[in-house]
């Protein structure tokens, strides 16, 4: 089995640059710790949810009409973790949650179907996309959280929604260093992927 620092050094010598992680999961699905986890032991640059800050400043979740400028500006931060990974030459770059989190809750929330498409096109530029298990206990914690049934039903809409798609992603449960073991691991065969393809691309250069 490859080692953490051997899944950097087999991705970051990649033409296309440093590459992008997704993490999803309903609320409670322990999402921010195991992004500060991954993020610490690749290393690689890791981008906050910034829903959770929206609604730490504000004292409230979001309005309809703030959706779209909330998913925007998701991505806007992702472009400067991009950057900032470019710079200090980290492979990885860790997403707590992603734009496609916030088109889904429009529609569960306020039966606002607009940012789904624009969501689903970002989300497929994630080089590996992480789904966190439920199978934490719930716990109240900031004024986004809705309670466990919420959370059960939104984790099903979610699951629904990346399979009907054809979006890949890979569910990590357990708790603790089990999740983080099978996020590794998930990791490693990206690395291993594209290792293969690298391997391919060069054969097929020397067979010319």
């Amino acid at each position: 089995m490859k080692a953490v620092g051997d899944i950097t050094a087999d991705v970051a010598d990649r033409p296309a640059g440093p590459v992008r992680i997704a993490l999803l999961g309903a609320e409670c699905s322990g999402k921010s710790t195991l992004a500060r986890a991954l993020a610490d032991r690749l290393p690689g640059v890791r981008v906050d949810e910034l829903l959770r800050e929206f609604c730490d400043r504000q004292g409230r979740t979001p309005a309809r009409e703030e959706q779209h400028g909330l998913m925007r500006s998701q991505m806007e931060r992702e472009s400067l973790a991009l950057a900032q990974a470019r710079r200090e030459g980290a492979a990885f770059v860790v997403c707590d949650s992603a734009p496609l989190i916030t088109a889904l809750y429009s529609v569960e929330l306020f039966g606002d179907h607009s940012l789904l498409e624009p969501a689903f096109e970002h989300q497929r530029g994630y080089a590996l996309t992480l789904l966190t298990a439920i199978d934490l206990p719930w716990e109240a914690d900031g004024i986004q959280r809705d309670g466990p049934l919420a959370r059960a039903r939104f984790d099903a809409r979610l699951w629904r929604t990346l399979r009907d798609r054809g979006i890949a992603f890979t569910p990590v449960e357990g708790t603790g260093q089990r999740r983080l073991a099978l996020a590794l691991d998930a990791v490693r065969g990206l690395a291993d992927v594209r290792g293969r393809a690298r391997s391919r691309m060069s054969y097929n250069r020397l067979a010319r």
